[in-house]
């Protein structure tokens, strides 16, 4: 059976692939930007084909001589007409497609809520995009999740720092709300299980894990499961709704624009009410601190396969080089260092920079810079990395991200997330010298207006040291490596 995976740069969409080639399924991937695939292991035994399901003419192509395929596209923040709209037009743009190839089923994963209650947008829209995709005539298996526990998952992320940061928890109304999480395991097994399972007729199942529990008793588990010390709640009417996004963005990964939505959503009462899949009875699946301490151990392993975080950058966004560029002012900090250091250990301090390694050099300003990002509502440094010395392209580095990297040319190109008046990336590329090997440091900045400008003027007095000492540390780290 071939299949098409949507999403593969996604969460699920990237640990869903190497389970199903485990299968012995062929896979084909499905991505707007595929050298963000480029580095995964998997990537020599899967197909990958150039397509969006916001631009209809490109579909026919991924569904060609597919059997069946896995609907994973999930927006959150979505263009200026909202994720709701987005979410409509490529859900009525990929049924279309599929019913014009003759695809055999549909697997969509969508979000738990009844829909006799009041929904919040965000899961309105998740079940819109089902019924949409169940408008058309593919036969669609609907999978409706909650709270997916997993590490490096975006439902986990928010508990564990949420818990671990706040000793005391202002106790708004969501944290009241009942909600059956899954582990991420799980979910995987019941997806694959869903691909060809006879006994799975097309319609909606419900999945979730054996327990039901409210927000905060899910972060008193965490706390409990994580050796912490049991949080203090203290109700708090005023901390509504509205204020809440703005605390999780302050101490979590989450953006303020991802956790308002997501807020939003912890609203409405999460359970299973429908049937679930034949063979996963929520009894049967890991119960929530189970899954919780998998997560951790996978985090503190250095074990993540992917993370939320790495699907939500701007695809094949243009590079400094690229002709989006040519004509624009760009300002340019270029550093080069010789180093006694092989430039294979180069590259390897290179590689390292950021989570707990840091920037090399004043860390201190790094630090305040991400919280000041995090105030007027970026990302800030919370993304940390997914692993201390392994990069892939299109992944979250703190408030970068990997625009492109080259293992065998020794080139890394960081693009900022952060909030600035213009577009900004940090470079580095090492070529091996008699000596040892030369390291090329480049920090870019197309300004926006006239703010963009004075930003750059203003910031040079710091930029300017900083760098200049960032190039040189990331040389004594290469040459200190085997010391």
């Amino acid at each position: 059976m071939k299949v098409l995976v949507t999403g593969a740069t996604g969460y699920i969409g990237g640990r869903l692939v190497p389970r199903l080639l485990s299968h012995s399924f062929e896979v084909r991937c499905m991505s707007r930007d595929p050298d963000r695939l480029a580095l995964d292991p998997w990537r020599d035994d899967a197909e990958v084909v150039v397509a969006d399901a916001l631009e209809p003419e490109t579909l026919e192509r991924a569904l060609d001589g597919c059997d069946a395929a896995y609907y994973l596209i999930h927006a959150m923040n979505g263009s200026a007409k909202g994720f709701a709209y987005e979410g409509r037009r490529a859900a009525r743009n990929f049924g279309l497609a599929a019913e014009r190839s003759g695809l055999r089923r549909i697997v969509y994963l969508g979000g738990l809520g009844s829909d006799d209650g009041r929904l919040s947008e965000h899961l309105a829209s998740r079940h819109e995009v089902g019924q949409i995709l169940a408008s058309h005539a593919t036969p669609v298996v609907e999978l409706r999740a909650a709270a997916i526990i997993g590490s490096g998952s975006m439902s986990f992320e928010m508990i564990r720092h949420l818990t671990e940061v706040l000793p005391v928890i202002m106790k708004p109304k969501w944290l009241g709300t009942l909600c059956q999480p899954i582990a991420v395991r799980n979910v995987l097994e019941i997806l694959v299980a869903a691909l060809d399972d006879p006994e799975l007729v097309d319609g909606i199942y419900d999945i979730g894990g054996p327990d039901i529990l409210t927000y905060e008793a899910m972060m008193q588990t965490y706390a409990e499961v994580a050796g912490l010390r049991r949080r203090l709640v203290v109700p708090l009417p005023i901390f509504s709704a509205r204020l809440s996004p703005l605390l999780v963005g302050l101490v979590t990964p989450l953006p303020v624009g991802i956790a308002r939505p997501l807020i939003q959503s912890l609203l409405n009462d999460v359970v299973v009410t429908n049937p679930s899949p034949p063979g996963f009875h929520p009894k049967n699946l890991i119960p929530y601190s189970e899954a919780l301490s998998r997560a951790l151990a996978r985090t503190s392993d250095f074990e993540v396969e992917t993370r939320w975080s790495d699907a939500l950058g701007t695809p094949a966004a243009p590079l400094p080089g690229d002709p989006a560029w040519a004509g624009a002012r760009m300002y340019v900090d270029r550093r080069v260092v010789d180093s006694a250091a092989p430039a294979d250990d180069l590259f390897w301090a290179v590689t390292r920079i950021g989570g707990d390694v840091g920037y090399y050099a004043m860390n201190w300003t790094w630090t305040l810079r991400g919280w000041f990002d995090r105030l007027i509502g970026g990302v800030g440094l919370r993304r940390g990395r997914r692993h201390p010395e392994e990069l892939r392209p299109g992944e979250a580095l703190d408030f970068f991200r990997v625009a492109r990297i080259d293992l065998e040319g020794r080139r890394l190109l960081l693009r900022a997330e952060m909030k600035v008046p213009g577009t900004a990336w940090l470079g580095w590329s090492i070529e091996p010298s008699d000596a040892g090997a030369q390291l090329v440091q480049i920090a870019r900045f197309a300004p926006k207006g006239v703010t963009g400008r004075i930003y750059w003027w203003v910031l040079l007095v710091f930029h300017a040291p900083i760098f200049r000492r960032m190039a040189k540390r990331i040389s004594h780290a290469a040459e200190q490596r085997d010391v």
